[in-house]
């Protein structure tokens, strides 16, 4: 038996909707909608676009309807941390995006209440300036929590356009810093004490799960069967990602690389020891109650936000030409900190590196093509210097490091993580968030069974990785 199914994959810089074809042997992806997506400045901040990516997801949806009239079921992962506040039926505005500068005063507010190292015995979660209760402190101080009687995270706010159903899917909830990682229960306790409603908050639904049937007017506007499912998947993308991680030895790391660099290893209970929380390492939910240890690293954001500067001056920048250059480059180049904040911000990104390094007497990249590996060297001893602390902090040895996500097709990229962390790479699937999506959904419906293990055995068969060997330094 095999089913089509629909993956609604919502990225920080771009949607898809992608249909998959799962079956104990079949495993097909074909995308059939793809759509911008980013930030919106407006007088009172930086804000996402919502209510346009839900017209794209509609029109994407239609595509798929129109691809395979079979659609059996439908997902959807995105970004984490971000939310909408309602009243009612109502959405009170257009959800902040997490890069805006408001979440310097919710730390503030928080860490008064809850000093994070008790906030990390209870969640578990290292100290991300933009998590969700750091968000909401702020929108306390404002009082639209006197406004707002419920708050969704972006993907359980999109399952809520299309089926009226709130819910809150686990593993994205668990990256709000409200869920007990223990417990993996909302904290109502730690709520109370941060002055926030425990009612704001739905119920708690596990990967899987089905969450309602599509509206009427859904059903009219993309052609899909009356009350197809949505099913709760690992609706935070890079839990998604890691189910479809073809991890089916012991030994294996992780790198989640698209706009951030997801890099840690899967274990079957949270660490939450204190070398844990001095590395500023997190403990977030997976599918079937794995627990993500990992670390977040800036990721192919810098890059990207580097071009973004340069075209702005009207000159259009080729990626492969830049990074064929950029591998060209025999001077050695000195790294950076990836993890700095002060490259949190959109903005001018080389002349923030460049004064970054120039700050501490560091070689600053004087061509294009030198900046573009200077920050393809500081992410490969980033993702090394992440996995190397992982394992530590863990007690798992790594003896592979899967990359999977937009920074599998960097070659650059994933063979100096090879070489900076002395272990083979192992390069895709590309799309590993939509196959982990696609694969909950197979389960869900009933088209494959079996372990976390058993899917990664059916993608290991359908996706063939690239294998970078480390070289030395």
């Amino acid at each position: 038996m095999t089913a089509a199914v629909a993956a609604i994959d919502l990225g920080a810089t771009s949607g898809r909707v992608m249909v998959g074809q799962v079956g104990p042997d079949t495993l097909e992806l074909r995308q059939v909608g793809r759509f911008p997506n980013g930030p919106v400045r407006t007088p009172d901040g930086l804000h996402w676009n919502l209510q346009a990516l839900y017209a794209h997801v509609l029109d994407g949806l239609t595509s798929a309807s129109r691809w395979d009239a079979e659609i059996r079921s439908l997902g959807i992962d995105s970004w984490a941390v971000d939310y909408a506040l309602l009243r009612g039926d109502r959405v009170l505005g257009e959800p902040f995006h997490y890069r805006d500068e408001r979440t310097a005063r919710g730390v503030e507010l928080v860490h008064a209440e809850a000093p994070f190292d008790q906030l990390y015995a209870r969640n578990g979660l290292q100290f991300l300036p933009f998590n969700t209760l750091y968000q909401l402190a702020v929108e306390r101080e404002a009082g639209m929590l006197d406004v707002a009687d419920r708050a969704l995270l972006v993907p359980d706010l999109m399952a809520w356009f299309l089926t009226g159903e709130a819910v809150a899917e686990a593993t994205n909830a668990s990256t709000t810093g409200l869920v007990d990682v223990t417990t993996k229960a909302w904290d109502a306790e730690l709520m109370g004490r941060l002055g926030l409603p425990r009612g704001l908050f739905p119920d708690l639904v596990q990967p899987g799960a089905r969450i309602g049937g599509i509206l009427p007017h859904v059903v009219e506007s993309t052609g899909l069967g009356r009350g197809t499912p949505v099913v709760a998947v690992g609706s935070h993308d890079t839990a998604s990602a890691v189910v479809a991680t073809p991890m089916v030895e012991p030994g294996g790391a992780y790198i989640s690389c698209g706009t951030w660099g997801l890099v840690g290893v899967e274990t079957e209970r949270p660490v939450l020891t204190r070398s844990a929380q001095r590395a500023n390492f997190t403990n977030e939910g997976g599918v079937d109650g794995r627990t993500r240890f990992l670390h977040n690293v800036m990721g192919l954001w810098l890059l990207s936000e580097t071009i973004r500067t340069w075209e702005r001056d009207g000159e259009k920048v080729d990626l492969e030409r830049l990074l064929a250059e950029a591998a060209a480059v025999t001077d050695p180049m000195d790294v950076f900190n990836a993890n700095d904040e002060a490259f949190m911000a959109p903005g001018d990104m080389p002349a923030r590196i460049s004064t970054w390094l120039a700050g501490r007497s560091l070689r600053v990249p004087t061509t294009r093509p030198e900046m573009a590996r200077c920050i393809i060297e500081s992410l490969a001893q980033a993702f090394a210097d992440a996995v190397h602390d992982a394992s530590a902090l863990s007690g798992q040895d790594v003896h592979r490091i899967h990359i999977t996500g937009g920074g599998s097709l960097n070659e650059l990229l994933c063979q100096r993580t090879a070489d900076r962390a002395a272990v083979p790479v192992l390069a895709g699937p590309v799309e590993a968030t939509a196959i982990g999506n696609v694969l909950v959904q197979g389960r869900a419906v009933g088209a494959v069974s079996g372990s976390l293990e058993s899917l990664r055995d059916l993608v290991a068969r359908t996706f063939k990785p690239r294998v970078f060997t480390p070289k030395g330094q």
